[in-house]
C-alpha cells in the first residue's frame, strides 16, 4: 500500500472539520455537470493527493492503487476531480478562502501547530509566478517571464520563533497583475487569519519593498479586534 501515511493526516484533517467545513461553506450550483455534488469528498480527494506528491489532475489517480480503497472511502476520479475545479469561479474561491481561514484556526487549537502564537508571530507576505500550459486557462498571461505562461498568486505565511512557516492565505492573480496589486486588502486578511489562528501578542508583517505603501501600512496599523473575522453565521456569502 503506497502512501499509508496519509491515514493520520487526513484523521486529523476531519478531526479539525475540514469536510464539515467544506460541506457548510462551498457551493457549486447551476453547473449542470454534478460538478457541485458532494465538494468534501472531492476537496478531501484532491489535499490527500497533493500531500501525497500529486502535483496534476492526473496525479490524483494514486489515491486508488493497489489496496488505497481498504483505507479511504469516497476517493474521487480524476475526471470527476477535473470537472469539480472546472465549474470553480472567483467566488468559489473566496468560499474555499473561508474554509481555509477557519480551518487553520481550528488545526491550531487542534495540534501543536504554532507553539508561541499568542506571544510573537510573523506574517511574510510575497508574490510569486506560477507556471501553466492551457491557453484557456483563466488568468493565464505572459506577464514578466518572457514568452512563459503563468498565474501570479500573492501568498502570506504565518509562523513563530518554535514553529514553521503555514500558509495564511492566498490570493490567485492574473500573469500580468503587478506585484503589489491587492496588497492592502490580502494584507488586512492575512493578518485576520493571523488573529483568527490565536495571534494575541505581538505580530511582525515582513515583505519585499513593493509592498511600502498606504494601503499596506494602514492595514498592518488596524487594532486588533479589526482584525478579526466575523462569525461565520453573520459572513456574507461570496456569489459566483
Amino acid at each position: 500500500m503506497a502512501d499509508a501515511g496519509l491515514g493520520p493526516l487526513v484523521r486529523l484533517a476531519e478531526r479539525a472539520g475540514l469536510p464539515a467545513l467544506v460541506g457548510d461553506r462551498l457551493r457549486i450550483e447551476g453547473a449542470g455537470s454534478g460538478a457541485g455534488a458532494n465538494p468534501a469528498a472531492k476537496v478531501m480527494t484532491l489535499v490527500a493527493a497533493m500531500c501525497a506528491g500529486a502535483d496534476s489532475i492526473d496525479d490524483t489517480d494514486r489515491l486508488r492503487h493497489g489496496a488505497m480503497g481498504r483505507l479511504f472511502d469516497g476517493v474521487r476520479a480524476p475526471s470527476t476531480l477535473g470537472t469539480f475545479l472546472r465549474a470553480s469561479t472567483h467566488g468559489h474561491n473566496r468560499q474555499l478562502h473561508s474554509v481555509h481561514r477557519d480551518f487553520l484556526a481550528r488545526l491550531a487549537r487542534t495540534a501543536p501547530l504554532l507553539p508561541g502564537v499568542d506571544r510573537v508571530a510573523f506574517v511574510d507576505i510575497d508574490p510569486t509566478h506560477g507556471r501553466v500550459y492551457g491557453r484557456a486557462k483563466q488568468g493565464a498571461e505572459v506577464g514578466r517571464f518572457k514568452g512563459v505562461r503563468t498565474l501570479h498568486p500573492i501568498l502570506a505565511t504565518l509562523s513563530t520563533p518554535l514553529a514553521r512557516p503555514v500558509t495564511a492565505a492566498v490570493r490567485l492573480r492574473r500573469g500580468k497583475a503587478a506585484d503589489a496589486r491587492g496588497a492592502g486588502p490580502f494584507t488586512a486578511e492575512a493578518l485576520a487569519a493571523t488573529r483568527q489562528a490565536g495571534a494575541s501578542g505581538t505580530v511582525t508583517v515582513r515583505a519585499d519593498s513593493q509592498f511600502y505603501n498606504a494601503d499596506v501600512v494602514a492595514a498592518c496599523r488596524l487594532p486588533p479586534a479589526a482584525c478579526r473575522l466575523p462569525p461565520a453565521a453573520e459572513r456574507t456569502p461570496a456569489s459566483p
